[in-house]
């Protein structure tokens, strides 16, 4: 089913301005049980709304196929550098906000509990929600209260009832994934306090493609935020935005905190200049994503000539990092296990799976000590620094190759 009308404005002036070609979810690593069973494949299309900026997924899915047929794998404390960033969430939004002790903060899409667990720290109450049964029960072990389900209005009458009102409601890297996000942010809104906050991050769209980092658009995201389409969004739940900033998450995450309209008194200066710079910048016209197209197009065929004639000389490759851009990456650029022996992941959640239509196994960083000579592409590229610092000591052989150098 393909959406014909955009999320948040209902215009039906959409354009086509990414196409990407067939992916299965790239959040959904396979166990071995199942690598013998074929994977839902569905067109990663984007299209921008030429009414209000929002760009989105065209290729509807079921976010009951995403989230719970297979156990979900992404875990808020997968590494070092997510946890001291979650840490220093906690610590950063509850002095901004001034937020009381035993304020109540509700998590949508609360993932293993890590954040929540942070506040409960601070001694605030705390709820999460999140559609995997499997990150429910590691949330539970955090004594991390957490309902099984999609954030909506249903889940926010839930909470209403049992909890009271909440001071603060997050959505960190999971707005972005709602299939109705008019609908989540319109239940923030209805549980948020008269003076509560609504802070989520996600990756920042005009990060994404002035970087040229296609591989943070897949099915799971359905929404890439701008200022402009997020103030848009809010402002039709009722909120508004008081401040805008990028963080350094994901590659480059824009961080929002909204309160209900009315206690908005007006845009402040830094939400006016971002949004500014994203119309400057070529954000909302579709000339610029033809260039975008050329660019990551030409960079794959470059590339992928310098693999191939790595595998002619008898080169192992193994990638680094089973995150979901890097399936993304891998499913564009037609990288299966012919061209890369593994995947290498410190999740205990990821390990023992294979990637979604590549089926290349998922191992620990240790498989390098078996190579002499052995080159690694790192897919995740946001914390290639961190990546290639435990990689030396293990093997000091190891030779780095990237698109970008291709």
């Amino acid at each position: 089913m393909l959406r014909k009308k955009c999320l948040v404005c209902d215009a039906d002036n959409l354009n086509e301005i990414i196409n990407l070609g067939p992916h299965p979810f790239a959040d959904t690593f396979v166990p071995e049980s199942k690598v013998s069973e074929a994977d839902a494949i569905y067109p990663l299309v984007c299209d921008l709304c030429q009414n209000c900026g929002h760009v989105q997924t065209r290729c509807e899915t079921s976010p009951i196929e995403r989230y719970s047929q297979i156990d979900y794998s992404y875990t808020s404390s997968n590494s070092a550098f997510s946890r001291s960033h979650w840490e220093n969430f906690a610590k950063e939004i509850s002095e901004k906000l001034n937020l009381k002790s035993d304020a109540l903060v509700v998590e949508a899409g609360s993932n293993d509990g890590y954040l929540c667990e942070q506040f409960l720290k601070r001694g605030n109450r705390v709820v999460g929600v999140d559609p995997s049964p499997y990150m429910a029960e590691l949330a539970k072990q955090r004594n991390v209260a957490t309902i099984v389900g999609l954030f909506g209005m249903s889940y926010s009458e839930q909470i209403l009832k049992k909890h009271g009102k909440a001071d603060l409601v997050i959505a960190n890297n999971v707005f972005n994934h709602a299939d109705n996000p008019l609908d989540f942010a319109k239940s923030v809104d209805s549980i948020l306090s008269p003076q509560g906050s609504f802070v989520f991050e996600q990756p920042y769209w005009l990060e994404t493609v002035q970087s040229g980092k296609f591989d943070q658009i897949y099915h799971e995201h359905v929404s890439y935020f701008t200022v402009r389409s997020a103030a848009e969004l809010l402002a039709r739940a009722g909120m508004a935005i008081i401040s805008a900033k990028i963080v350094n998450y994901h590659g480059g995450s824009l961080r929002i905190i909204a309160q209900k309209k009315e206690n908005v008194l007006q845009e402040s200066d830094d939400v006016k200049k971002m949004i500014d710079c994203e119309i400057k910048s070529g954000a909302f016209d579709l000339e610029f994503y033809k260039e975008f197209m050329h660019k990551i197009l030409t960079q794959r065929n470059l590339f992928l000539q310098k693999i191939c004639k790595l595998k002619q000389e008898g080169h192992s490759i193994v990638a680094v990092g089973a995150a979901a851009k890097a399936n993304t990456f891998l499913n564009f650029y037609k990288l299966d296990n012919s061209f890369i022996d593994y995947v290498t992941d410190a999740s205990p959640h990821k390990k023992g799976k294979y990637t979604p239509a590549t089926r290349i196994p998922i191992v620990g960083d240790e498989i390098f000590s078996k190579y002499g000579s052995v080159y690694a592409l790192i897919l995740s590229w946001n914390i290639a620094p961190q990546l290639k610092e435990k990689l030396f000591p293990i093997n000091s052989n190891i030779q780095f190759i990237s698109p970008e150098e291709a």
